[in-house]
């Protein structure tokens, strides 16, 4: 069974696609535990929208939270705090995509970050990163604090514009694992969705 955890290098770097990817790719369920803002539409209705496959669940999120910020901050605009050592995976056989909020060293309240939420899940990391000016500092800085809690991470995806010269040196520094890109996109839709899954399937 593989359970993934997905992250990126900082907040809208292509997290939420890439999950839809994964989770298209190995038919396999999704899972959002916080979600902050975006209530209306939010990123497991996203996911929902994207996946094609009749076999994908899409698991209620452990925390909705109003308020589009940090998830310590959103939780305690409604005199909240999230219990991170209450949130479990959900109870399923198939395979699980687990899809964070923000990068990594977001607090989730005032003594926990994701990083923990993610050795507390005990899944291995699929990291995110989009080529952008201060892009190879954040993902050098990602990789660096995986390693050094010693996360497992199964690979990380380039997503957006192609820069073979950042991406070339981020997989040689870093020695992770490429995984296949995602690139810039007019639309995303159920169909390009699947197509990108064929690609990752040798990979999961």
């Amino acid at each position: 069974m593989k359970r993934y955890f997905v992250t990126g290098i900082g907040t809208e770097v292509g997290k939420t696609v890439a999950a839809a990817i994964l989770t298209e790719a190995l038919q396999a369920d999704y899972w959002k535990p916080v979600q902050a803002g975006g209530l209306d539409f939010t990123d497991t209705d996203t996911v929902h929208s994207l996946v094609s496959n009749p076999v994908s669940v899409f698991h209620p999120e452990a925390y909705r939270l109003k308020m589009a910020a940090s998830p310590h901050k959103a939780a305690a605009a409604e005199g909240r705090e999230i219990d991170v050592l209450g949130i479990t995976l959900p109870e399923t056989n198939n395979n699980l995509i687990v899809e964070g909020a923000g990068g990594l060293m977001v607090p989730l309240n005032k003594r926990y970050l994701i990083l923990d939420l993610v050795q507390q899940l005990g899944l291995e990391v699929v990291l995110v990163s989009r080529n952008y000016l201060g892009s190879i500092n954040h993902t050098l800085l990602t990789a660096e604090v995986l390693r050094y809690r010693k996360v497992p991470v199964a690979g990380i995806i380039f997503n957006g514009e192609e820069n073979s010269s950042t991406e070339d040196f981020i997989i040689k520094y870093t020695g992770l694992r490429r995984l296949p890109s995602i690139r810039q996109e007019a639309d995303f839709c159920p169909e390009t969705i699947a197509e990108y899954a064929k690609d990752f399937v040798p990979y999961l």
